[in-house]
């Protein structure tokens, strides 16, 4: 099988006392690695691959590194060690109203946003009905995006992101949001996306969704891989260390 994502080595790390990566400075004047005071390490020495079609789910508590490691994936965060290869375009449900344009209309935002992922011209105008639809925005399409509730944010851009043809889907706990009958159609819409074999990478706290989508999983804690294996494996030992706390 075709190898999606390569994970090697990979480390990242961040300072408590300012917000943000490291300056500059330390970029491109080859700073040291070496954690220096006010620095934490939030992944480190993490390694594993992950194949074409398959559905990996993401679990540890907060803080552990899940979302750092979907956004090294994305190519959102550029790691301090080791590296990311991925293989194929992403459809990142990440940060999911990120990137809207408050002064734009709905029909504006749209287009922006297919356009900046990559979708052709036409491709957009061929989806953009069902992408409304789908979002239940049918009649705001000329309503400027700002004006819109936090519902109908997230119901567009998840149409938006779910209509791109790219072969990998990287998700962050962007099915907790939203009422039943969105979530439900979140569900539908993801179970159509895997059997076309796209390839599923799934941070969430939500055992019964990681055990829906996902047939393998990687628990993280303290920024390291504690375990890569069948997501029943993972979620057992996951809850087993949960729960001796």
């Amino acid at each position: 099988m075709t190898v999606a994502i390569d994970v090697e080595g990979l480390g990242v790390h961040f300072r408590r006392n300012r917000r943000g990566r490291r300056n500059f400075k330390d970029l491109f004047a080859g700073a040291s690695r070496r954690s220096r005071p006010g620095e934490f390490w939030a992944l480190r020495d993490v390694s594993f691959s992950v194949q074409q079609g398959e559905s990996i789910g993401v679990v540890g508590r907060n803080g552990q590194g899940k979302s750092t490691l979907l956004r090294l994936v994305a190519k959102v965060l550029l790691p301090d060690e080791g590296s990311v290869t991925v293989r194929g375009g992403v459809a990142p449900l990440i940060e999911i109203t990120g990137g809207f344009v408050g002064d734009l209309t709905v029909r504006e935002n749209v287009a922006l946003m297919a356009g900046l992922h990559g979708m052709p011209r036409d491709a957009v105008a061929q989806r953009y009905d069902s992408m409304i639809a789908f979002a239940e925005l049918a009649g705001f399409e000329d309503t400027p995006y700002k004006h819109l509730s936090n519902g109908m944010k997230v119901r567009l851009a998840f149409s938006v992101v779910s209509q791109l043809d790219e072969p990998i889907l990287l998700v962050d706990e962007v099915l907790a949001v939203g009422d039943k009958a969105f979530r439900d159609k979140c569900y539908k819409r993801i179970d159509e996306l895997l059997a076309e074999g796209r390839t599923l990478f799934f941070v969430s706290h939500n055992e019964r969704d990681l055990r829906r989508f996902c047939t393998r999983g990687l628990y993280l804690d303290k920024g390291g891989l504690v375990l890569d294996g069948p997501i029943a494996d993972v979620l057992d030992r996951y809850n087993a260390d949960y729960n001796r706390g």
